[in-house]
């Protein structure tokens, strides 16, 4: 879509994804090999009772949901920003998520716009898991 296609308030739901331990792990194994990520029995004895997602793999899934949905296709020129990162409940195996899409501001510039879009990820309990901004600049 290009930028004028775009209304505030505009609403996307995406399809869902199924977090494996394995998913979680692999991740975790090369950009945030932390303890309640990748050990177990350590992450049994934590505040989790178990391996979590990294919030940063709650991040890269709740993207990848955005981006499979292919409304900005071939208009979007790159992203600019996220702000307002908040991982709010902790995301365990065999987690079900999908995002909630929200246009929030719409700001035109010569040629392009900026499109800021509040995630909303949620797991398949319906609770809020994580939720962030994230602008992207788009053709006109």
């Amino acid at each position: 879509m290009k930028f004028g296609d775009f209304a505030i308030g505009q609403v996307f739901k995406t399809k869902s994804f199924k977090v494996t331990k394995n998913d979680i792990m692999r991740f975790a194994g090369e950009f945030d090999p932390q303890y309640m990520h990748l050990d177990e029995e350590k992450a049994k004895q934590g505040r989790f009772n178990g391996i979590i997602a990294s919030g940063i793999h709650t991040i890269s899934i709740s993207f990848k949901l955005w981006i499979e949905e292919g409304i900005y296709g071939d208009d979007v020129i790159a992203g600019t920003q996220m702000n307002n990162i908040k991982f709010i409940k902790p995301v365990y195996p065999g987690d079900e998520l999908n995002t909630i899409v929200e246009v929030i501001d719409k700001k035109e510039k010569t040629e392009t716009g900026i499109i800021t879009v509040l995630l909303s990820t949620y797991n398949d309990k319906k609770e809020k898991v994580f939720e962030g901004d994230l602008s992207v600049l788009v053709k006109q």
